[in-house]
């Protein structure tokens, strides 16, 4: 296992679809345990695997006492029930901004060895699970705030003091 950098906001890699994992192999396990040591290291709820420069769709989390990973998720919503609250990502450090999401969601996907998973999460763990989906699509939370909080979040980008 290794720690691996996270790459921070400007990089090309967090703004590209990753593609889908069709070998579950010892390498995928290996990514899967360096994914989760990162995360540990950098103390956060979630990680996705183009956040470390790799272009496949597995992310792994740690929200609220459940632990786990998963590959190739497809999300569902089974209301309409929103959210509206703090989130921050890896990274973009430092920058916490409210941001709307599903209140529930089903994830289907499959573990490390391709069996069949599904994760169901409210909450916390609902946020967590949509935001490293959006790192799989090359989208980040910035993106889905309004105009207005948009420009502000965008401000405290340029004003940090990793932001090139």
């Amino acid at each position: 296992m290794t720690i691996r950098p996270i790459r921070l906001f400007g990089d090309p890699v967090l703004r590209t679809a990753a593609d889908p994992v069709t070998d579950f192999d010892g390498q995928l396990r290996r990514l899967i345990k360096d994914l989760t040591q990162s995360l540990d290291d950098a103390q956060g709820s979630g990680l996705a695997a183009p956040q470390i420069g790799v272009s496949q769709r597995v992310f792994v989390f740690d929200v609220d006492g459940v632990r786990g990973h998963l590959v190739n998720p497809v999300l569902e919503f089974p209301d309409e029930e929103e959210q509206d609250g703090p989130e921050g990502c890896l990274s973009i450090p430092g920058v916490y901004v409210d941001t709307k999401r599903k209140a529930n969601v089903v994830a289907n996907g499959q573990n490390m060895f391709g069996d069949p998973i599904t994760v169901e999460g409210t909450a916390n763990l609902a946020r967590c699970v949509q935001h490293e989906t959006d790192h799989l699509d090359g989208v980040l939370f910035v993106d889905r705030l309004d105009a207005e909080t948009r420009k502000a979040a965008m401000r405290a980008i340029r004003d940090a003091p990793w932001a090139d």
